[in-house]
């Protein structure tokens, strides 16, 4: 065999090997549909559905590790931020007028005298032809945050830190949707800003067949624009 020769056959042993990987990788990948719904039947939008998998893996689209939050006519923009465990937030003030940022734990955890993570900042405002003031937080304990202004108090939004790669906020219709979930046994949680106790996990089986799990809230959610 010539040098050419060898040099085909392990190119095209090194794509069967590729291809081998990806049929592998999806072949261990499983679909999840959660529905979340409150108490009265009407989808949620915004709430946090996180799966929590025992068999290792990784999205195909990861979490992003940084985000910003901006704040703007009275307002924090978005409402609702999720990350993982570690992601830097930067915090904007693109309103004249100076703002607080103050971040607590969000949920029964805010009844906790220990708020390990929690902090508090002061930015001036913005002056004309300039960039809006801003401070940077890392997000180094899972779990949700509350964001609030001390000066203007109707300021309300919240950042959720996960320690799962598989986190999403639903949609319009209440559902969020995971393509790459690891087979294996999981459990799906819910959090939302507006239900003060989560409910409890629900336990699902990721394999050949799609999961669709349905959760219904305790509370009326409230219909409020991100």
């Amino acid at each position: 065999m010539n040098m050419t020769q060898s040099i085909n056959r392990l190119a095209s042993i090194a794509a069967a090997t590729a291809a081998l990987a990806a049929a592998l990788s999806s072949a261990h990948a499983g679909s999840v549909t959660v529905t979340v719904i409150d108490r009265a039947g009407k989808p949620v939008q915004n709430a946090v559905v996180i799966v929590v998998t025992k068999e290792a893996g990784a999205p195909q689209a990861p979490l992003a590790t940084s985000a910003v939050i901006n704040q703007a006519k009275m307002k924090f923009q978005p409402l609702l931020t999720i990350v993982p465990v570690g992601a830097k937030v930067n915090f904007v003030n693109n309103d004249p007028w100076e703002h607080h940022v103050r971040g607590t734990a969000a949920g029964t955890a805010q009844f906790m005298t220990n708020d390990v993570g929690g902090f508090n900042m002061f930015l001036d405002g913005k002056l004309d032809g300039k960039a809006g003031k801003s401070a940077e937080i890392t997000m180094a304990k899972p779990g949700p945050v509350q964001l609030g202004c001390h000066l203007h108090t109707s300021m309300l939004a919240h950042v959720y830190v996960t320690d799962s790669a598989w986190t999403q906020a639903t949609n319009a219709a209440g559902q969020a949707v995971f393509d790459d979930v690891p087979d294996g046994p999981a459990q799906v949680k819910v959090w939302y800003s507006e239900q003060l106790l989560d409910l409890a996990p629900q336990a699902i089986t990721v394999g050949v067949k799609p999961v669709l799990s349905n959760l219904q809230l305790k509370v009326l959610a409230k219909r409020k624009a991100v």
